[in-house]
């Protein structure tokens, strides 16, 4: 599982939220990789924000890392930043907007870094064995997919299910089960969510065969400095984590009936 805020917006706050994930995944034994963007770099409007610098909120992370002994992954946007990132992190992230862009796929593989590569809100399941392919011939096996819909119409997105067994055929897959529900495009500037069917894409995830679940979540999303009409509230994630356990070791004994 993958989860934590949007971008780092200080100290405190990552490590507030670090130390609440590593507790619940701990408890459910669920192997916890710790999310924060450094930077922002695709929003709507110019005035929004986009971090508190890439050295600054990179430091944060690797702290993060450090403090709570799990590995770390962040978005990186140009190939000159896969060489900066990977000092700090242990996972490197092609947001899906870039996942066609070969230089940047290129230069993460090299770093020797896990990349995980987010699907195209554009792209059919099938396209992404490309973007993968050329993870694995810059020399670099260790490579995942994300799910996080796929555009329909010009203000919503919609999961397709059936890309999950497509798409482990390539690399494991993890669903994004937050981005997935963003509502972008809205007239005002600002991405829209539906965060009440969180749950329900979870639940989805798990039963199709998902290797694993990206999340961001926030103590107040009303207040995020990013993506936090689709964000879960901190405080739920406890609950939603113990179902999805059990949902999963239901799954589990259903695979093993012949």
């Amino acid at each position: 599982m993958l989860a934590g805020p949007c971008v780092i917006e200080g100290e405190k706050m990552a490590l507030d939220i670090a130390e609440r994930l590593v507790a619940v995944t701990g408890q459910l034994h669920i192997p916890f990789v710790f999310k924060g963007s450094y930077r922002k770099a695709n929003r709507s409007r110019i005035d929004s924000f986009t971090g508190i610098g890439d050295e600054k909120a990179l430091k944060i992370l690797r702290k993060v890392a450090d403090t709570f002994h799990v590995p770390v992954v962040t978005d990186i946007h140009t190939p000159d930043e896969a060489a900066m990132a990977a000092q700090y992190a242990d996972v490197l992230q092609i947001p899906a907007f870039l996942c066609r862009q070969t230089d940047l796929l290129v230069a993460a593989a090299k770093t020797g870094r896990m990349v995980n590569v987010k699907k195209g809100q554009f792209l059919s399941p099938e396209a992404m064995r490309f973007a993968v392919q050329k993870v694995i011939d810059a020399g670099n096996a260790d490579v995942a997919i994300t799910e996080r819909g796929t555009t329909f119409g010009y203000q919503d997105l919609i999961v397709d299910f059936r890309g999950v067994p497509v798409m482990r055929r390539y690399a494991p897959v993890i669903v994004d089960i937050t981005h997935s529900l963003q509502q972008p495009n809205q007239t005002a500037g600002v991405t829209g969510g539906r965060p009440e069917l969180i749950e329900t894409i979870a639940r989805a995830a798990i039963a199709t065969g998902a290797d694993g679940l990206f999340m961001e979540t926030h103590p107040n999303p009303a207040e995020a400095k990013s993506d936090g009409a689709n964000m879960l509230r901190l405080d739920l994630v406890d609950g939603l984590l113990r179902r999805l356990a059990a949902l999963r070791r239901a799954v589990n004994e259903i695979n093993e009936i012949k």
